[in-house]
Formats: structure tokens, C-alpha cells, sequence
């Protein structure tokens, strides 16, 4: 199962040059952007931006595949509601707004690595050391929370094609109880293994 998250590429383009900051900032500033605008023309000029900031980061085919094909179905359902409640030059303005939103994200993410974001929210929160709150801390726990998306979503697959295999797809119960079981014994490892390191110490 595919995830777009953990999609970091090396490289020496001017977007992977770019501080944090900068790119998170113009990414903020281009999302609002694409929100607030509204219209047909506006979008597809969006997304040209979008466009030119995913071939200034190289995103190669296959990276934007596995990214943006989950994304398809989501883009197709809120066209066809936009169509649905406002017309077709509406669903065409929304399914233009939601791939440059998606292209302009994932520029930032295979740009960026996860220890430069981290590094980047610490530099950020110091201002907390002064109500006795750990900068360090609270990046770990925002690094742990996004590494754990990819394995909760290998959970739910497993789960659920266990659920498949017993002929019991369409009860609830099948899929959910195994799945939160899992999804708690996974948590109380993780604290097992952070106490163990002495992360878990005041």
C-alpha cells in the first residue's frame, strides 16, 4: 500500500536550498492563495505554478505516481459534488485547486527531509523553554506521530484482508476490534522502547 509520506529525495535543486521556512511560508502563502481566488482561469494558473515548482524539485514519475493516485479518487468525488451542487465550472475550478494543492505539497516534501523539518520546529519552539516545556521532546513526538501514519495504514491493510480471508468484510466488528487491539499493542511497545532509553524520564 502506498503512502505519500516519507517521500524525501536528495538533491541540489534551488527548492532544496531553500530554508524550511522559506518553503513552508510560500507553501502557506500559495495554498491560501488557491483558496481564496476563485475561478477557472485563477486555477489553471495555479496550477501551472504548481507545475513549475514540481519540475524545479524533479519529482519523477514514479514518485508522483504512488503520491498522487490515491488522490485521484478524492479529486473525482469532489468534482462530481461540486458539479452536483454548483455546476461544472465549479468541479472543474475545485479538481484544478485540489491537484495544485497536492503538487505543491508534495515539492515541499521531496525537498525537505524530515530532520531538517525537525531541526526547523525546534529552532521554532524554543520560546517554550521559558514555561518549562522541551522543544526537543515535542519534535520526537511529532516525528513519532508522522512515522506512525505509514504503519497504521499497513495495519488497517492487514487487518482488514484478515477480515477478507474469514469471509467477514462487511461486519464492522471484524475490521475494528483486531485493528484498535493492534494499534494499542503497537503504542505501549513504543513506550516500552522509548522508557527503556530513558525518553520517557522527567
Amino acid at each position: 500500500m502506498s503512502t505519500p509520506i516519507a517521500v524525501y529525495r536528495p538533491g541540489t535543486t534551488p527548492l532544496h536550498r531553500l530554508p524550511v521556512g522559506a518553503k513552508l511560508g510560500g507553501l502557506f502563502a500559495l495554498s491560501l492563495a488557491i483558496v481564496v481566488v476563485r475561478g477557472v482561469l485563477p486555477a489553471l494558473l495555479f496550477l501551472v505554478v504548481a507545475l513549475l515548482v514540481a519540475a524545479v524539485a524533479r519529482i519523477d514519475g514514479a514518485t508522483l505516481w504512488r503520491s498522487s493516485r490515491g488522490l485521484l479518487v478524492f479529486v473525482v468525488v469532489v468534482a462530481l459534488l461540486q458539479w452536483w451542487w454548483s455546476g461544472g465550472e465549479r468541479a472543474v475550478e475545485s479538481a484544478l485547486d485540489v491537484i495544485s494543492l497536492a503538487l505543491l505539497a508534495l515539492s515541499v516534501s521531496v525537498t525537505t527531509s524530515s530532520t531538517a523539518m525537525l531541526d526547523a520546529l525546534v529552532r521554532w519552539l524554543q520560546p517554550l523553554r521559558r514555561v518549562r516545556l522541551d522543544p526537543d521532546r515535542i519534535a520526537l513526538t511529532v516525528n513519532l506521530a508522522i512515522q506512525s501514519i505509514p504503519a497504521l495504514i499497513t495495519l488497517a491493510g492487514e487487518t482488514r484482508d484478515a477480515a477478507r480471508a474469514r469471509g467477514l468484510e462487511r461486519s464492522p466488528r471484524a475490521y475494528l476490534v483486531p485493528f484498535v487491539i493492534r494499534v494499542v499493542a503497537r503504542a505501549h511497545e513504543t513506550g516500552a522502547a522509548l522508557q527503556a532509553r530513558g525518553l520517557g524520564d522527567d
